[in-house]
């Protein structure tokens, strides 16, 4: 994936401006990949200077900003520390697409896709009873939008992600409105890991217009089951994706939650 790729649902950069943006990308994605070891003092801040070719006031911008992500820690006159992962804000978007984009984990893409199989079944649901009618025509749009590029005109991609945020939006939940920008950057990688693996796309496509004719006609049971087929389909194509476990131990993918219907 190209460096520091920036999605649709992404803040503007010139909120941070794009040379602080450059320097807050460098150093995060450097503290996922373990370039920058947990624990580890950062430089000295004349040597950053140098080192990224901004002014003061640009690093310690970035430095603000990661750590409101929980990557750093910066006390006066101890300087700033890379923190444990377990203080890392893994729903920010910026760190699952630092994570992703430059230390890919089938694992982690598969933990994530078991939050989704939490959220986007009962968004569905819930976009049943809210969804306006410009909701659901926007869901619509999102559909023909992967009809057509199944043809070739369109973007395959930015199709499926437009279908998926237009469902949370539909739910009119702030909560759910709010996880558009980390939904976005996990389906990037989803869709191009999955789309890689051989698949009948005409099925993949009926299921997506099963959950768009399920909101149409307000039927939340309906909306539920086809959103939940779609992402255990997901996931069970993760599954047979995935590597043999390595002699180390490393973990394969979770199979499919018991009960949910699958076929692929």
């Amino acid at each position: 994936m190209p460096q520091n790729t920036r999605f649709v649902s992404d803040p503007p950069e010139q909120t941070l401006g794009r040379l602080t943006q450059r320097v807050t990308d460098e150093i995060g994605e450097a503290i996922v990949t373990g370039n920058l070891a947990q624990g580890e003092l950062l430089p000295v801040e004349a040597d950053r200077v140098a080192r990224y070719g901004a002014s003061r006031s640009v690093l310690r911008e970035a430095i603000k900003v990661l750590n409101a992500k929980g990557l750093v820690t910066a006390k006066p006159r101890r300087g700033t520390t890379v923190t444990k992962q377990s203080s890392w804000n893994v729903f920010d978007p910026d760190v699952l697409r630092w994570t992703l984009a430059r230390n890919f984990s089938l694992e982690l893409l598969t933990q994530f896709t078991e939050i989704r199989i939490a959220i986007e079944p009962h968004a569905s649901a819930l976009a049943c009873d809210a969804a306006s009618e410009e909701d659901i025509a926007r869901i619509g749009q999102g559909f023909e939008r992967m009809v057509e590029a199944d043809r070739g005109p369109d973007d395959p991609l930015a199709a499926d992600i437009s279908f998926h945020l237009a469902i949370l939006d539909a739910s009119h939940n702030i909560f759910l409105a709010r996880l558009k920008a980390l939904v976005e950057t996990a389906l990037h990688f989803s869709i191009r890991y999955t789309g890689s693996i051989a698949r009948d796309e005409s099925e993949k496509l009926g299921i997506h217009e099963q959950v768009y004719r399920a909101i149409e006609a307000r039927d939340a049971r309906a909306a539920r089951h086809a959103a939940l087929k779609l992402l255990t389909d997901a996931l069970d194509l993760m599954n047979q994706g995935a590597p043999p476990a390595s002699e180390n131990g490393a973990e394969r993918p979770r199979k499919a939650p018991a009960g949910a219907t699958t076929t692929g």
